[in-house]
């Protein structure tokens, strides 16, 4: 949908809480088995590209178009991920997405579990994806 060619990187574990992008969407996912969430952090020239290219309109700044775009991503990606769990036998409910945007934000997961960020890299830069679990 956003005509962004990603090539995933290495995924590691993340020791701290900063975001690793300029804008990020988080949600939580709570079930029976175990509880989660997700976040996709974006750096501003990826987000900026995906919007062009999935609204057609040039933006500049972080603004609320960028930051709906944000959360609905992020609700698109943990759906096809609770897709993916549930036909694996994790069933989950979904909350409402989070937006945070600004340099060096907070992102707070709701589990102590560890973080594993699964990074991809585009033309334009860098989004990261962040998993956090506990069971």
């Amino acid at each position: 949908m956003a005509r962004i060619e990603a090539r995933p990187g290495k995924p590691y574990l993340k020791n701290e809480r900063t975001s690793l992008g300029d804008v990020s969407g988080l949600i939580g996912l709570t079930g029976n088995q175990m509880k989660g969430s997700l976040a996709i952090s974006f750096s501003e020239p990826v987000i900026f590209q995906v919007a062009e290219n999935m609204l057609g309109e040039r933006v500049d700044s972080v603004n609320d178009l960028v930051t709906d775009l944000v959360g609905e991503i992020t609700n698109m990606v943990t759906g096809g991920a609770k897709r993916t769990l549930s036909e694996m036998g994790y069933d989950f409910d979904l909350a409402i997405p989070g937006v945070v945007a600004g340099k060096d934000h907070v992102i707070t997961h709701k589990t102590s579990g560890q973080t594993i960020i699964l990074p991809f890299h585009t033309d334009q830069g860098d989004f990261f994806v962040e998993i956090c679990f506990e069971g």
